[in-house]
């Protein structure tokens, strides 16, 4: 589905962010992506989306990512950013979840039928009329999860999904994603949340990739985590 083959990234004018990626990320994995601040866990993301500058080759189904395939490997991806002020752009957030699945292509019977699902997985039914402006930063940081999954794409990429929830809407989050179907990339700090929805697991370690394996394994190991500056998630700390 996804392959990353010698990736670097470098900033104009700053330090490189990652440095010769090599990975395959099969149809209908759940992969988190692990890594102190400054890993480059976010940039890895936004390259995908060509949003980042990069050399080497990415392939996403089936596709080389380039200037001409972009809008095209877009149409597959749906990316729940870490600011969700930079994504929800429309008044309400009933419109800001139409306007995603009739942008590319659904007819309105289609995209609403898609909003009023994602509404009901999450218990988000009473933020439908609200105001983006008017409503909390955990309410938007939902708004703007479910306006991404109305979008039904082949790949969700998250960017700190759990950042500003409450303990409720965490679980719900986690719950809608291990119902849907697609592929998924979760970057995040809450390795509670990796280790409960992801089976496999990305630990980036200044710019490199440094560990690939299956989500308990390394999440249980804590002298990996901690020459990474990362700690054991909690649940693995009482056992």
């Amino acid at each position: 589905m996804i392959t990353l083959e010698n990736v670097t990234c470098a900033y104009p004018g700053g330090k490189q962010v990652l440095e010769t990626i090599n990975l395959h990320i099969e149809e209908g994995e759940t992969v988190g992506l692990i890594g102190a601040n400054g890993a480059g866990k976010s940039t890895l993301m936004k390259a995908l989306l060509g949003l980042a500058p990069y050399q080497g080759k990415i392939t996403i189904d089936g596709q080389e990512l380039k200037r001409d395939t972009l809008a095209e490997i877009r149409k597959t991806i749906g990316f729940v950013m870490q600011n969700s002020d930079n994504q929800m752009f429309m008044p309400t957030v009933y419109e800001d979840m139409l306007f995603g699945p009739m942008n590319y292509g659904a007819t309105r019977k289609e995209a609403e039928e898609a909003v009023e699902e994602v509404l009901e997985m999450l218990g988000l039914a009473y933020l439908k009329p609200l105001y983006n402006h008017k409503i909390s930063g955990g309410e938007k940081r939902m708004a703007a999860i479910a306006t991404i999954l109305a979008m039904r794409p082949k790949v969700v990429m998250m960017d700190e999904p759990t950042s500003a929830l409450d303990p409720y809407n965490r679980r719900r989050v986690m719950e809608t994603l291990k119902k849907i179907s697609g592929t998924k990339i979760l970057a995040s700090h809450d390795l509670d949340f990796i280790l409960d929805t992801c089976d496999r697991v990305l630990l980036l370690g200044e710019g490199k990739l440094v560990a690939d394996g299956k989500a308990e394994e390394i999440l249980s190991d804590g002298a990996l985590l901690e020459r990474y500056r990362l700690e054991l998630p909690l649940s693995l700390t009482r056992r």
